[in-house]
């Protein structure tokens, strides 16, 4: 279809600078389209205050506003805690956040009859990738518009001047332009003086760190907090059972006051370049962390080893834009049934950006003291070693003995 044919365009709605300045353009430059905004809650929380009146005032019919939050955390989060999986130790806030939204975009395109999608991902990031996949995992056939590939705006300061000039409000300044991606799991900061891999980041300049405090500021007394996870799941803080929602926004509140949770990296991108991101994932590191804790007496040798590889490749996956693939859904049918004795409850001493672990339990426990003790014991015969001891090295007497023979050193 050519740029007069769209009569109805879905777009990918945030309400920051791209996405903004992207309904007015639509206008200009697509014949004059319906525009019909979908925003995603995924827990941004004030950042969808006033969103519809701009939609509406800068050229949208409608805005939807999905609450995903619960759905994204028990359905694209939480299995991925019990995987363990990361990507480059960045606990994929944003990556996690973009599946659900888009599959729910294509569903709304759906229902609406749109002619086409429009998203506002610039052509050098991930999320391109990860709506475009997520859109065509259900609309396969679907044209997608990416502004970003068609425009002449070259900048984050040339968006600020078409906004300007076209009467678009923001809650942004030159000043304050850093790129961010925000919802209930983290928040990313990228730009401006994080651009460069030497500058140390303004974690202790006011407004910079929005979901806690660095570790500088935060108290000089710990705060301890018992999380219980049934089956790899966390459930509830402190006794207190809490949907995934409340759990994790409680998390959130401790661990930020504490410090805990900042990340500064430089990733690789899915697109080929290394990009320097700070992340704030307060809950969330806690998250992981205790759960890390429990598997280590929960899981055996070998289910805890291959599970690490696995969890690796889910990372990547969740990463590259490959949540709708049957590998994934293996992957996960695989890390469920791991989680199985994965119950029980984990102890972490927050202290100024640390997370210690202050004890561990589990019915499901394969921690044996009465095995492992130092003192006397009638489980374990210490003579039955000998024979193991034997057999387990015999290779190496073997390939010793036959370099010796022929004077090798190999």
């Amino acid at each position: 279809m050519c740029k007069k044919e769209f009569k109805k365009i879905v777009l990918a709605y945030s309400g920051g600078l791209d996405t903004s300045i992207i309904i007015p353009w639509l206008k200009e430059n697509y014949n004059d389209p319906e525009i019909i905004a979908v925003s995603g809650n995924v827990g941004q929380a004030g950042e969808l205050e006033g969103l519809e009146e701009k939609a509406l005032k800068t050229g949208a019919s409608k805005l939807y506003i999905e609450d995903l939050t619960e759905e994204f955390l028990t359905d694209y989060v939480f299995p991925c805690v019990q995987a363990g999986a990361k990507y480059e130790d960045y606990l994929l806030g944003t990556a996690f956040a973009r599946p659900i939204i888009a599959k729910r975009i294509a569903q709304i395109a759906e229902k609406e009859g749109a002619d086409a999608i429009c998203h506002g991902c610039t052509g050098k990031g991930n999320d391109q990738v990860r709506f475009e996949l997520g859109i065509h995992a259900f609309l396969p056939n679907i044209p997608i518009i990416a502004p970003w590939r068609e425009w002449d705006i070259k900048s984050r300061s040339e968006e600020i001047d078409y906004a300007e000039a076209h009467n678009v409000p923001l809650k942004i300044s030159r000043e304050t332009n850093y790129s961010k991606d925000k919802n209930i799991w983290h928040l990313s900061h990228e730009g401006l003086d994080l651009e460069d891999p030497k500058n140390e980041p303004l974690y202790n300049k006011d407004g910079f760190l929005e979901m806690g405090v660095s570790p500088e500021k935060a108290p000089d007394k710990p705060t301890y907090v018992k999380i219980h996870f049934e089956k790899g799941i966390p459930t509830s803080v402190d006794g207190v059972k809490m949907n995934a929602t409340d759990l994790v926004t409680k998390l959130n509140e401790l661990g930020g006051a504490n410090g805990v949770g900042l990340l500064d990296i430089v990733e690789n991108r899915l697109v080929g370049m290394k990009c320097r991101g700070v992340y704030e994932t307060p809950g969330g590191a806690i998250i992981y962390r205790a759960h890390e804790i429990l598997e280590s007496i929960c899981l055996d040798k070998e289910t805890a080893h291959y599970k690490a590889s696995v969890a690796q490749k889910l990372g990547e996956l969740v990463y590259n834009a490959q949540w709708f693939t049957p590998l994934t859904k293996s992957i996960l049918a695989f890390v469920k049934a791991t989680q199985e004795p994965v119950t029980g409850d984990v102890t972490l001493k927050l202290y100024k950006g640390n997370m210690i672990n202050a004890g561990v339990e589990s019915p499901y426990s394969l921690y044996d003291a009465d095995i492992a003790t130092f003192d006397e014991d009638e489980v374990y015969d210490q003579k039955d070693s000998q024979g193991f001891v034997n057999l387990y090295g015999l290779s190496t007497k073997v390939i010793a003995n036959m370099k010796k023979k022929n004077g090798l050193d190999l």
